[in-house]
């Protein structure tokens, strides 16, 4: 029997969750139940692999366990940037390896066609805008930066455009960057919205509950998952938890939970989207990894995203929220000098699985046992495509996309504690001290 030693406890004031429709979370399980397959986690990946097993094995009942409830946890915090591009930040121009980066090209855009097409269909209200993304630089080192990774894009062959700083107002209203790099693939959504809208259409052989928090599993020819009210007997278990998937025993100390914050403005009244100028839907992403993430929302909010934390628990730590708060109101001002009177009405946290080498797991943890985990940072589109792709290669079809995957080494192994926390804590003071004006 596995206890799993720490469940998810997400911060309450998510604007995303908040500004999203309200809906009527699916009810908790109670009882004894079996099913042929169990998947834990509704988040992108869980969704993904719950409907694409339903779809696959249409006998068959699928049970999906969330924790917390539906859009309320990870895949409803991120800033919502489903992108396109591969980005690899291990590599000198940001693209690496070509044929590595030909295939995660692919399925980058493969996960954003799911999603399109599932909003298409269902009519998710999610504020979908094929609006791109621009990676902005405030010195000379994030020039540097976007300098190299249009280098990369070149030996990619795909498409952006160089905005100098001083036509950048007429996009994004703020004088405040030095230069951008638009690229245009990527896909701006609500990120809550797009999950609410996810659940709630899910074929009619999936079961979700939601409030079930499991608390012992016991491994075999069946999986027992028991949570306080009851259990459910599985033949086959998919972990779609990211990093709390080393709570049910498996890749212990491969998966890092960092937090980063972000702080969501008030509308912005007429007079001062005059006054910001630019166009009414964008997004932005740092030259430096530690910078500042924005966006200006559908319905006239600022994003500002910045800040890390590492909790190795999972848990965010709401003590955290006043103080990088007030960082978020240091962002803002700089950017956005026009706006001197608009406050944010949302301040909260969400977390990333991050491994040190920069790769996810994919396939078999054990027998009756199999996890698609650690999105690094891309959980929008690479936990829709590997979520999907699971419950493929469980049904035996074929994909060369599959077998990339499963040929990718996984996330490696860190040292131990204490080392390890403070380790990734000095990386992380150094990298947001580093990055200066673009935090």
């Amino acid at each position: 029997m596995q206890t799993v030693t720490s469940l998810p406890a997400d911060d309450k004031m998510c604007g995303w969750y908040h500004t999203s429709r309200s809906r009527t979370p699916k009810a908790a399980h109670t009882g004894e139940s079996k099913a042929r397959w169990a998947v834990i986690g509704a988040g992108f990946t869980g969704l993904a692999a719950a409907r694409q097993l339903a779809l696959n094995f249409p006998d068959d009942e699928v049970v999906l366990i969330e924790a917390q409830e539906v859009g309320f946890g990870t895949s409803g915090r991120n800033a919502g940037f489903a992108i396109d591009l591969p980005h690899d930040i291990g590599a000198d121009d940001y693209i690496g390896d070509i044929a590595t980066a030909k295939t995660t090209l692919k399925l980058n855009l493969l996960g954003q066609t799911i999603l399109r097409e599932l909003v298409a269909a269902h009519g998710i209200d999610c504020h979908m805008n094929a609006s791109g993304k621009y990676q902005a630089a405030v010195g000379e080192r994030g020039v540097a930066v976007l300098e190299a990774y249009r280098r990369g894009l070149d030996k990619l062959g795909q498409s952006y455009e160089v905005i100098d700083g001083k036509a950048l107002p007429k996009h994004i209203g703020t004088s405040f960057y030095r230069q951008a790099l638009f690229t245009p693939g990527t896909v701006l959504v609500q990120p809550s919205a797009l999950v609410k809208g996810l659940a709630d259409c899910l074929p009619p052989n999936v079961t979700l509950y939601e409030h079930t928090p499991v608390t012992e599993v016991e491994y075999g020819d069946k999986i027992v998952l028991a949570h306080r009210n009851g259990r459910i007997t599985a033949d086959k278990l998919v972990l779609a938890n990211n990093a709390f998937g080393m709570r049910f025993g498996f890749l212990e100390r491969t998966m890092l939970p960092v937090f980063l914050y972000a702080s969501l403005t008030r509308p912005l009244t007429p007079a001062e989207q005059a006054e910001l100028g630019g166009k009414p839907f964008w997004g932005v992403i740092p030259a430096d990894p530690f910078g500042s993430t924005l966006r200006r929302t559908h319905d006239n909010r600022i994003l500002v995203r910045n800040s890390f934390s590492f909790n190795p628990d999972g848990r965010p730590k709401e003590h955290y929220l006043p103080r990088f708060a007030q960082r978020h109101r240091l962002s803002f001002e700089r950017r956005f000098p026009m706006l001197p009177k608009v406050d944010f009405e949302y301040t909260w946290s969400g977390s990333l699985a991050l491994s040190q080498n920069h790769k996810g797991f994919f396939g078999q943890l054990a027998p009756n046992v199999y996890g698609a985990l650690c999105c690094n940072g891309l959980g929008i589109t690479r936990g829709t495509v590997t979520g999907t792709l699971l419950a493929d290669w469980l049904a035996g079809k074929p994909n060369p996309l599959i077998d990339f995957l499963l040929e990718t080494s996984g996330p490696n192994k860190a040292p131990p504690e204490p080392f390890l926390s403070l380790g990734v804590n000095a990386t992380l003071w150094w990298g947001q001290r580093k990055a200066g004006l673009e935090s």
